[in-house]
């Protein structure tokens, strides 16, 4: 059985959720249906980033990690990647062309 360690941000307080699963599609609709305590009132919430392990013991180590304070600056690594990455596509569907060019 695979097990997942997940990152969520939430849109709504900007601030990030670590969790493990064995099925991250369905606890991931859990979490946007506030099915969850911990995220029911920090909806809407996105996926960042998962990792995938074969061992369950390594999953729960990999999030215990992600919620010590070297992981909490990981974390905040990948949620900058994630916010930057969504600015550029956000930029590249909505702005025109004149946007890119430098004067």
């Amino acid at each position: 059985m695979d097990y997942y360690v997940y990152i969520l941000y939430s849109l709504k307080d900007k601030r990030l959720y670590v969790g493990c699963t064995s099925n991250l599609q369905k606890r991931f609709k859990l979490h946007n249906s506030g099915m969850v305590d911990a995220t029911k009132y920090r909806r809407p919430l996105e996926l960042i980033h998962y990792e995938n392990f074969k061992n369950k013991a390594d999953a729960f180590n990999r999030e215990r990690f992600f919620k010590s304070l070297w992981g909490s600056r990981l974390k905040k690594k990948i949620m900058q990647k994630y916010l930057k990455d969504m600015a550029k596509t956000i930029c590249e569907t909505n702005c025109s062309p004149e946007h890119f060019t430098s004067d």
